[in-house]
């Protein structure tokens, strides 16, 4: 999918991973965040879930990306215990100079309508520090809800809450 998006200070290209984006991956990962993963990791997510791993391009390079996988799990949703297909964002990061440009937001909305439309996910889920405010709040509104806190979930002994939204009912997966 290569998609050219207008925002108020650059313009930007979204496009599925490849193999060769791995080390620009690695680079913003370990600026942007402070969970990092080996080489390997984001090798396998590249070549199992490529559809659903986008990176966002400004002038020929990677500025974001967002890096999900597939499983099987119980819903967050379900009243009754239920074993559904989900998404699972184990990453997103946009470089900080490239912040607050709506890069974040296409991207989780590309990959949730992957996650949905190529792989069957219905519900998607991640985790997220209790104090990243701003995705927090981009992820509300996107229909992501906090389902649970996750106690001492990061290294560093913060928290994270367990965030998830439906993918069929999702509205920024109808357009």
């Amino acid at each position: 999918m290569e998609q050219a998006t207008n925002s108020h200070k650059s313009t930007f290209t979204l496009r599925n991973v490849r193999l060769d984006d791995v080390d620009q991956i690695m680079k913003i990962n370990r600026l942007a965040l402070p969970e990092n993963y080996p080489y390997y990791f984001f090798v396998e997510h590249v070549k199992d879930y490529d559809k659903a791993f986008y990176v966002a391009v400004i002038d020929g390079d990677i500025v974001g990306y967002i890096m999900p996988r597939i499983e099987y799990g119980f819903s967050n949703f379900k009243s009754i215990p239920s074993l559904v297909k989900k998404g699972h964002v184990v990453s997103i990061a946009v470089l900080e100079q490239f912040r607050n440009q709506g890069i974040g937001s296409s991207l989780l909305e590309a990959s949730m309508k992957s996650m949905k439309d190529d792989y069957g996910a219905e519900e998607v889920y991640l985790e997220v520090r209790v104090s990243n405010y701003p995705a927090i709040s981009m992820y509300e509104k996107h229909g992501f809800v906090k389902i649970k806190i996750l106690k001492h979930y990061y290294a560093d002994g913060e928290d994270a809450y367990l965030m998830a939204a439906l993918l069929n009912t999702n509205s920024t997966l109808s357009g």
